[in-house]
């Protein structure tokens, strides 16, 4: 029987999954366009953010081991493109 997780990685390609990811910094901040909560971490050997969105915040992940299914996006700040992970899945290992 295949878990959730394989179900989701064969059903596109560009998802990837890290396991027992250590995280370094968690942000957690109001965003403008309603009731969201954006969520932003920083893995151990990782140089690219990790976002998600919540509706409500939620307690710090900061030095807590977590799997989590992202996949690749490109962000434009200030006319730059700058590589973020949208994070689909997160859960504590």
């Amino acid at each position: 029987m295949k878990s959730e997780v394989d179900k989701l990685l064969q059903k596109n390609e560009q998802l990837n999954q890290l396991d027992q990811a250590k995280v370094v910094s968690h942000v957690q901040r109001e965003i403008e366009d309603g009731d969201w909560v954006l969520n932003t971490l920083m893995l151990e050997g990782y140089d690219v953010p990790f976002k998600y969105r919540r509706k409500k915040k939620y307690r710090s992940l900061q030095g807590a081991p977590v799997n989590i299914t992202y996949y690749p996006q490109i962000e434009q700040v200030a006319g730059m493109d700058i590589e973020v992970m949208k994070v689909v899945r997160i859960r504590r290992s």
